[in-house]
């Protein structure tokens, strides 16, 4: 059970990073590198915000996988 914790904790935590790059391309704050067909183009924000929303799921998952 270990294993399958610290795996979803990981691609969890991975998930969350990923989409708060996105968001930030997405809405222009982070535009880099510059030749990103994903700034300002707000579908890859909302996508974001899907994807570090999916990462905190999985986050509280491994949380209680680890109490048991």
């Amino acid at each position: 059970m270990r294993f399958v914790r610290n795996s979803l904790l990981s691609v969890g935590v991975i998930a969350i990073l990923i989409g708060l790059v996105w968001i930030g391309q997405g809405t222009g704050y982070f535009p880099y590198p510059s030749s990103s067909f994903m700034i300002n183009e707000m579908p890859w924000a909302y996508r974001g915000i899907a994807l570090a929303v999916l990462g905190l799921v999985a986050v509280a998952v491994s949380r209680k996988i680890g109490r048991r």
